[in-house]
């Protein structure tokens, strides 16, 4: 009996260890994410930008959100959008760790204090990115508020979210 409990935490542990590992790192809520100021350089699309940060260009996946695909509607507003909120403006970074590319995952606080990552949800121009920001309410309540508006990607009849585009 004790070895096959031993057997099942095991397989739990090593479970949990596999799902853990395509996740991006997550820390606890209470724990302090290291921010820095930068300007950024470039938008390569509407969630993903350059700043410069230690001497080196640094790309930023924004955190908990995903934007339509280049060939996608919409992808061309949501980098708009991006473009002239950020572009060669000062902003504040919040470091969620790195993504599978070893992009930056980062919330990005605009000069007004506004933050990139809500405004493009706001918009309509992006989904909440459940799967790597499962309790992220407040992405949550402005997606759903887009929605229901009817603003931006929303006012498709149906539009296919990027996750899904990717894998077509």
């Amino acid at each position: 009996m004790g070895r096959t409990s031993s057997l099942v935490c095991l397989v739990a542990f090593l479970l949990t260890a596999c799902a853990a590992h395509e996740q991006p790192p997550q820390l606890p809520s209470t724990v302090e994410r290291p921010t820095f100021t930068s300007t950024v350089l470039s938008v390569t699309d509407g969630d993903t930008l350059t700043v410069f940060v230690n001497g080196t260009q640094e790309k930023v996946r924004l955190n908990g959100i995903d934007c339509p695909e280049s060939d996608q509607p919409f992808s061309s507003q949501a980098t708009q959008l991006a473009k002239q909120l950020v572009l060669e403006k000062a902003v504040t970074v919040t470091d969620f760790g790195r993504d599978k590319y070893r992009r930056m995952l980062g919330e990005v606080v605009l000069p007004d204090g506004r933050m990139l990552n809500r405004e493009l949800v706001r918009e309509g121009f992006c989904w909440w990115y459940r799967k790597y920001a499962a309790g992220n309410t407040t992405l949550e309540r402005l997606e759903t508020e887009a929605r229901e508006a009817r603003r931006g990607l929303w006012a498709e009849p149906n539009p296919i979210p990027p996750w899904e585009w990717r894998h077509k």
